[in-house]
């Protein structure tokens, strides 16, 4: 009885915050003979409330369906948690990214319990690994422009800001080709690094 006396509501899932749900009157003319409006709008705010529930209803019960029901592809990449670089000398190696670039040491990460000597170093909430291991990369005929070779990407802040750095320090660098705000230069194993500005 309820529906012949209000006009019909549309739900609509509000894709920024899916569990908002909107309702929306598809009657131009509502029917307003029947009910007052203040309870007609009551019924409405119950019918929107029912609707929100059933919606969060529905979003838990997906958030806790088994891991059979999702995509097999799916197993949940999260982030890039850290990345490994090789380095022939760990302590020109943490001159080079902690005096020039400033990165600093992450001490939880564990030193001594590998094999080899290195340090985990803080790039935003991810990590470089430095590794005092044999390179199999080459040193030389490496092309010039780091954007042609295997490379880090890190973003910063200011791409000018950094290109001041380098040129104080007297390290070589070249700028994006494709023209945005990027600058890629090398540390000491010849290992390519590039650093992009992003809106942060």
């Amino acid at each position: 009885m309820a529906s012949l006396l209000n006009p019909p509501l549309t739900l609509l899932q509000n894709k920024l915050n899916p569990g908002c749900v909107l309702a929306v009157s598809t009657s131009a003319t509502p029917n307003k003979k029947f009910q007052p409006s203040s309870t007609r709008r009551s019924h409405r705010r119950c019918l929107l409330m029912r609707a929100k529930m059933s919606a969060e209803t529905d979003m838990l019960a997906k958030d806790s369906v088994g891991t059979d029901t999702v995509d097999d592809n799916d197993f949940g990449v999260v982030s890039m948690h850290h990345v490994g670089i090789l380095c022939e000398n760990l302590e020109m190696s943490l001159d080079f990214y902690q005096n020039i670039l400033g990165l600093e040491i992450n001490e939880a990460r564990p030193h001594d319990k590998l094999p080899y000597r290195g340090a985990w170093l803080w790039v935003g909430s991810e990590m470089i690994h430095l590794m005092e291991l044999p390179n199999p990369d080459p040193l030389t005929g490496r092309p010039e422009h780091g954007g042609r070779d295997r490379h880090t990407c890190i973003a910063i802040r200011d791409v000018s800001k950094l290109k001041a750095i380098l040129d104080k320090a007297g390290i070589p660098y070249t700028l994006s080709r494709s023209g945005r705000p990027a600058i890629f230069t090398r540390d000491p194993d010849t290992n390519a690094l590039e650093f992009t500005q992003v809106d942060a």
